[in-house]
């Protein structure tokens, strides 16, 4: 298994699982009639390879370059789709899968090299009384949601955090965790609806290529991606709360600093007019000429003053 990883990461070879009692590594390809799953690069898809029993549907394997969305369609002989993830590797770049299935394969497209260490682990814990293409599909698709709902949590808890973090007035540094937060929630919504979707498509088994106990395990399916949807949703509208709050704590700041700024020119209003008053210099004004018209004026400034400070703290207005 070490090795079909390696060569997969360095794009040499399509690589072959027969499913059997498990998923088992291959060597070479495997014969028409015996189920399989391939794995390829789009660049080695791109090359047209010899696939036995994929010759007339290969052409409808998607691409993962330029996929934006997680769907699936079924047309003649196969059901094809993309599936983006939500999350992003190294590259900033978001996971994206092609998806092919037929009476007897599934085809995934990776240019992440990321379906590698999950095929393994399909591998190396999932055992099946006689193995088909919609078993591995299902448990497939269960392995891409088996970390999500911790996931979900993981950020509930730092939606909660964020929450004490805004009511505690630390605004400043919470804007931009709030908004990769946000982001993030909708991104899952986006995908789990989108999965939903894909699971509908599973279920109604246009082509008849999986048995009705197969159909019944992908309506599980999806009731867990329904649930997983559900749960996104709440996140989303918990960080919209956070939100207002977040908002509402801006505007009690520039209440406050409009508040201070009211209280200063009422103070200081008396003061104003008293310095206009007097600085007109006519010349019959009496205390022009008075020694101690200066000390006058000091002391009326100062009371008016004092007064206003302590009609402002009377009112409550601090």
């Amino acid at each position: 298994m070490l090795r079909a990883v390696v060569c997969f990461w360095e794009g040499k070879n399509v690589i072959w699982y027969r499913i059997g009692e498990s998923l088992v590594h291959t060597e070479s390809a495997v014969s028409a009639d015996v189920p399989a799953l391939v794995l390829l690069t789009t660049e080695e898809l791109e090359k047209r390879p010899i696939l036995p029993g994929l010759e007339n549907v290969l052409k409808h394997t998607p691409a993962v370059r330029g996929a934006r969305f997680c769907r699936a369609e079924a047309r003649s002989g196969c059901l094809s789709g993309t599936l983006v993830l939500p999350r992003r590797g190294k590259d900033g770049v978001r996971a994206a899968f092609g998806l092919l299935v037929t009476q007897n394969r599934v085809v995934l497209t990776d240019d992440s090299a990321s379906l590698a260490p999950m095929l393994h682990r399909i591998a190396q814990e999932k055992r099946w009384t006689r193995g088909t293409v919609g078993q591995v599909l299902h448990d497939f698709f269960e392995e891409l949601i088996a970390r999500d709902l911790r996931r979900l949590e993981e950020l509930e808890e730092q939606a909660e955090s964020l929450e004490d973090l805004v009511l505690a007035d630390g605004v400043e540094s919470a804007g931009g965790r709030m908004n990769a937060l946000r982001k993030e929630t909708m991104a899952l919504y986006r995908y789990y609806s989108q999965l939903d979707d894909v699971a509908c498509g599973l279920c109604e088994n246009e082509n008849g290529f999986f048995s009705e106990t197969e159909t019944e395990r992908f309506r599980l399916f999806e009731g867990r991606v329904v649930r997983l949807r559900e749960n996104a949703q709440l996140l989303c509208e918990y960080c919209r709360q956070i939100q207002s709050a977040f908002q509402a704590q801006i505007d009690i700041r520039q209440n406050r600093v409009m508040q201070i700024l009211t209280i200063v020119t009422t103070i200081f209003l008396p003061l104003t007019l008293l310095t206009g008053w007097y600085g007109m210099n006519f010349v019959n004004m009496p205390e022009l000429s008075w020694k101690y018209g200066y000390l006058m004026v000091a002391v009326i400034s100062a009371a008016v003053l004092v007064l206003g400070l302590w009609i402002c703290k009377k009112k409550k207005f601090w």
